[in-house]
């Protein structure tokens, strides 16, 4: 992801709510939300150039986001391995947050510059490998990250956690307007623009919370609702190099159900190739 704002047991209906958009080069392939066949208790996206993703979550409740982290005075290492990778191997796996995190730091100067947020029921880790810091456990709150620290107050990335601030204070959240919310394409003036070194079309694009460019901009944005009684929905829309729809897939499971039961197809109506089977607690539809 690329934009996200996060509320972790911060409403009294929802334990946790992520938004996000995820900006990626328009030339890199990707598949939609789903049921990964190879991988069966991960519901994500996935880079089909490197097999990683994202975003995603598991029916036992654990979920994981990767960002990206500018940096470009350091760029990855040659042979770096994939950050994509992190997400599905913390999802398949069984070590907890917390844990996975301290694992993770001896082996973490082998890729490039990342943000790395875990979790599951009971609890929420950070962790970056630039900086120095530690992992930590984040309590309940609101959190915002893009491509730099957790809470770096980059513009848009304040912007977007005002917005998400008040419709938090709503007792019922509605994804369409979290997706209202991520669909801001307002871009910065040329006080705000951040000048890190991209050519100025570029980092002007950028600046907005909902990136379009002819080269590079929002793929897909994502909209997760997780009651405290483990109900969970996930929302996907993606788009093409205009900005435009041209998907949407809604998936919802009660956390702890088994993954089998579940068709790995994200059973858009746009790229589904055979209607998705009924399952008890388990829907996949088009939103």
């Amino acid at each position: 992801m690329c934009l996200l704002v996060v509320a972790w047991n911060a409403h009294p209906k929802y334990r946790l709510v992520i938004a996000g958009n995820r900006d990626e080069f328009h030339k890199r392939p990707s598949a939609a939300l789903g049921w990964w066949k190879d991988a069966p208790s991960v519901l994500a996206g996935r880079d089909l150039e490197a097999s990683g993703t994202w975003l995603g979550l598991s029916p036992g409740g654990r979920f994981g986001i990767v960002t990206n982290f500018r940096d470009f005075e350091k760029p990855p290492p040659p042979g770096a391995p994939s950050r994509g990778e992190l997400v599905p191997r913390f999802l398949s796996g069984s070590v907890d947050p917390a844990r996975f995190l301290e694992q993770l730091e001896d082996s973490s100067p082998a890729y490039g510059g990342f943000n790395l947020l875990v979790g599951g029921p009971r609890s929420l880790h950070y962790y970056s490998n630039r900086g120095g810091d530690r992992p930590r456990s984040l309590g309940p709150g609101i959190y915002g990250l893009s491509n730099q620290w957790l809470d770096t107050p980059w513009p848009k990335l304040v912007r977007t956690r005002e917005r998400f601030v008040a419709l938090l204070s709503k007792a019922a959240l509605e994804a369409a307007e979290l997706f209202a919310m991520l669909a801001d394409r307002t871009t910065a003036g040329d006080a705000e623009l951040l000048r890190a070194g991209f050519p100025e079309d570029w980092e002007r694009a950028v600046s907005a919370p909902f990136v379009v460019h002819e080269r590079y901009g929002t793929r897909c944005s994502t909209v997760v609702l997780i009651e405290r009684d483990g109900r969970t929905v996930v929302h996907e829309r993606r788009f093409d190099p205009g900005g435009i729809q041209s998907g949407a897939s809604r998936f919802q499971f009660a956390s702890g159900q088994a993954a089998d039961h579940a068709r790995p197809d994200d059973a858009d109506s746009t790229d589904r190739n055979e209607p998705a089977r009924p399952v008890a607690e388990f829907d996949a539809s088009p939103e």
